[in-house]
């Protein structure tokens, strides 16, 4: 039986770049974000996730989802696949790292070498549909 981790991310663009995370301890770039806890919508577990990884407070009012990918879950057993709802949304407050964010990085389609699968789909999409080189 295939193995799903739910996740939700968040895309932010700027100057046709992408921002995305690096978590302490690992190798490879993901768009931030994470999984909900019980009970959760995709709104409140997207919000609650990038406050605690970026420390801005995205507006609830602007949440809009972008697309659903689905990819090897990168570091976890062959067929454990991660299916990733992302949305847009405007934010308030400074983008930094929090504790468990080793950097925070803008990245196009010429950095797919550093990013997870799921991360290097979404760079594919945004490349196809002109908003990031």
């Amino acid at each position: 039986m295939t193995q799903h981790i739910d996740k939700l991310a968040w895309i932010l663009l700027d100057n046709k770049r992408v921002l995305m995370t690096r978590s302490y301890g690992k190798d490879q770039y993901y768009l931030p974000g994470g999984k909900r806890e019980k009970g959760e919508s995709d709104q409140q577990a997207l919000i609650r996730e990038i406050k605690e990884e970026l420390n801005v407070d995205l507006l609830p009012d602007s949440l809009q989802l972008v697309e659903t990918f689905q990819a090897q879950a990168h570091g976890k057993a062959e067929g454990v696949m991660v299916i990733m709802r992302c949305y847009q949304a405007q934010y308030q407050g400074e983008l930094s790292a929090s504790a468990e964010i080793e950097e925070i990085r803008w990245l196009t389609t010429k950095d797919k070498a550093i990013c997870s699968q799921a991360g290097c789909l979404v760079l594919d999409y945004l490349f196809a549909k002109g908003l990031i080189d």
